[in-house]
């Protein structure tokens, strides 16, 4: 078999401890190790809630004299990444945090699914999606693909079902 998901990412960050609380307190990771490899300053590793990965975030600390990425604007490299959430009503409160702590940068429709972003302290942009599961996908969700719109979450969570549990990493029908 293949590679069937992402397993963990590592990012490297201006301020470790500020990072760390970000990701423990907006977005309710839990640290689980710290270390301190070679050329860095620091290193956390954290896991996200309901994971069973073994941590699902690690991240470098690299100083505060670290310029942005310029990824996307100047330079090629990672857009982002991509937590699911199991509801819509976990999704509504995800948007609650990032918005009091000044991150939340967008709300998207894509059709089959529903989608936050926001940035971190380093300015690293991340999305935050509920996918419809596969067994409520019809022909107008897979038709919106085609384009994005602004998400109207009471929308979703009246047609869905706000503790409708998502499509867990499948959001097209088989």
């Amino acid at each position: 078999m293949g590679i069937f998901r992402l397993n963990h990412a590592v990012l490297y960050v201006r301020d470790l401890d500020q990072s760390v609380r970000f990701y423990s307190d907006v977005l309710g990771f839990e640290r689980l190790d710290e270390m301190t490899p070679e050329g860095f300053h620091g290193a956390a590793f954290l896991r996200a809630p309901g994971s069973t990965n073994d941590h699902d975030l690690g991240l470098f600390e690299i100083g505060s004299s670290a310029g942005s990425s310029l990824a996307g604007r100047q330079t090629v490299g990672l857009y982002h990444l991509a937590w699911e959430v199991d509801t819509l009503d976990e999704l509504e409160a995800t948007a609650q945090r990032l918005s009091a702590a000044g991150a939340l940068v967008g709300a998207s429709d894509h059709g089959t699914t529903k989608s936050l972003y926001g940035k971190d302290p380093n300015d690293l942009e991340f999305e935050i999606v509920w996918l419809i599961p596969a067994d409520l996908l019809d022909d107008a969700a897979r038709d919106k693909r085609k384009r994005i719109s602004p998400l109207d979450l009471p929308k979703e969570k009246a047609k869905y079902g706000a503790q409708t549990r998502g499509g867990v990493g499948v959001s097209i029908a088989g």
